[in-house]
């Protein structure tokens, strides 16, 4: 399988616009340049995925999606809306937009049915072990104590990273396991890969940078590298 890095553009002043579609087109170019061997996915804010998502190749994610039928549910977005876009998966359950259990298995099936992919959020190793019940296609963990410090889970807490391959790999073979928090360079990525995961999920690293391609580039290479040494 391929290596993972994922970018949550959260809602940086380079989220939107023309600063999140020149942070797309770099994420692309470098994915180009690895000859696509690394997924590289882009997650913007709602108002961004139509045009991202018709500019670059790569996957475009939502960075939430609403346990809600399309219909009277004003101010939410359902699954569909976001498919429409062009938009390939959604992220769900991040630390700064929390959701039940219950809300989680609704998208993850409504994705299921609709050909969305789907990345799930958990702070812990056991709540990772219950959403990868749920069977998304990919689960994140980030402890989110961690998350903007600069400090990596894979150096301040590698245990976290460990239990949650241990407790999701009980749960099921197919889960793409990824982490998040602190990580800010290539080295923090392949730590996280060698601890057993297949990538990273970032955000501060790449949306703050004055270089982003050069920081998306560093991890790419990264992951790549751990991936073959694995």
């Amino acid at each position: 399988m391929k290596p993972i890095v994922a970018i949550n553009y959260k809602a940086y002043p380079t989220s939107f616009g023309k600063a999140a579609l020149d942070i797309a087109k770099q994420a692309e170019s470098v994915a180009k340049e690895l000859g696509f061997q690394v997924e590289i996915i882009v997650i913007p804010p709602f108002t961004e995925l139509r045009t991202l998502a018709q500019a670059v190749e790569i996957p475009v994610f939502a960075q939430h999606a609403d346990a809600v039928k399309l219909g009277a549910a004003t101010g939410h977005i359902p699954l569909e809306i976001i498919k429409d876009t062009g938009a390939a998966g959604v992220m769900l359950n991040h630390s700064e937009n929390r959701i039940r259990i219950d809300q989680i298995d609704y998208v993850v099936k409504k994705a299921k049915e609709l050909g969305v992919r789907t990345l799930v959020c958990a702070n812990t190793p056991e709540v990772s072990a219950a959403v990868a019940a749920l069977e998304p296609e990919m689960v994140a963990v980030e402890p989110p104590e961690l998350i903007g410090t600069g400090i990596p889970v894979s150096k301040a807490k590698p245990e976290i990273i460990t239990g949650t391959v241990e407790r999701v790999r009980k749960v099921s073979k197919d889960v793409v396991i990824l982490t998040g928090a602190g990580i800010t360079k290539g080295e923090d990525v392949e730590a996280a890969i060698k601890l057993g995961t297949l990538g990273v999920l970032v955000a501060s690293a790449v949306m703050k940078a004055k270089n982003p391609r050069e920081v998306i580039l560093d991890m790419a290479q990264a992951a790549l590298k751990a991936l073959d040494q694995k």
